[in-house]
């Protein structure tokens, strides 16, 4: 069984309706070239990765304008789509850092909230962010696949990828606004294929481009090969995932299996 992807790779900025235009773009771009599922970058709402604004306001909650309207573009283009954006929760001064999974009918397949902020390398996201309680896996499945859902940062930590897996995933989703600077982009990449090696799973990671992100949009296999990449410019990268190529590798490679370890939250 094969199911056409895409990862979908644009700058957002302070524009919503702007962004909501390379959102939806994206989306159509990935759905015109045959993907049942596309995922888009962290923050895809609102991006102020210089923090050169003091507007408070932009959060919206998950029935709000911006997101209702992603969900319209979903319905008329008859895909999954997962999408970023900054949610406003309740009593909460600082937004959520949340990614949505939409599913063809406009209804949520999952959610997931980020848990490790990106406080390093000279940059606090918790300023802005409020780190999420840590809750079960966000996983939903499409044709016969699992996906997992983490964002950017928590590929740092390999656990959160273990965790999606325990949890059912074959198909592990990254969302990211992964930050430009010396070494960044081989880190990215290194680490991303680690997560997919380790875990013997595809990965499809979407990330904002430049002048601040890395973008580097792609999608590995199972052995950590990359399949298909979007490269440095905004635009759309597409290629089959195959149940087939999961059970070969893993029937090679039984590392989960062979593991005496388990992740447990902190």
């Amino acid at each position: 069984m094969s199911l056409p992807v895409a990862v979908a790779q644009f700058a957002a900025g302070l524009d919503k309706q702007e962004n909501l235009k390379f959102v939806s773009e994206g989306i159509k771009a990935a759905a015109d070239r045959g993907a049942r599922l596309v995922v888009t970058p962290e923050f895809g709402m609102y991006h102020d990765p210089a923090k050169t604004s003091e507007d408070t306001s932009y959060p919206e909650p998950l029935d709000g304008p911006w997101l209702s309207a992603v969900r319209e573009v979903v319905r008329d283009a008859c895909v999954h789509a997962v999408v970023g954006f900054a949610e406003r929760l309740p009593e909460e001064s600082r937004a959520a850092n949340t990614v949505v999974a939409i599913a063809p009918d406009g209804s949520f397949s999952a959610l997931y909230r980020k848990v490790h902020l990106y406080d390093a390398f000279g940059y606090r996201e918790s300023d802005t962010v409020v780190p999420a309680e840590i809750t079960d896996p966000a996983t939903f499945e499409l044709d016969g696949f699992t996906f997992g859902i983490q964002t950017c940062y928590d590929i740092r930590f390999p656990e959160s990828s273990r965790r999606l897996v325990d949890g059912g995933a074959d198909v592990l989703l990254v969302p990211a606004a992964w930050a430009a600077g010396p070494a960044k982009e081989e880190h990215w990449l290194t680490l991303l294929k680690a997560r997919a090696i380790e875990n013997t799973s595809y990965l499809l990671a979407a990330g904002q481009t430049g002048p601040h992100c890395t973008g580097q949009s792609v999608i590995l296999d199972p052995m950590g090969v990359v399949v298909a990449g979007a490269g440095e410019a905004p635009g759309t990268a597409v290629a089959d995932l195959d149940q087939a190529r999961i059970e070969s590798v893993r029937g090679r490679n039984p590392a989960l299996e062979n593991r005496r370890f388990r992740v447990v939250p902190a």
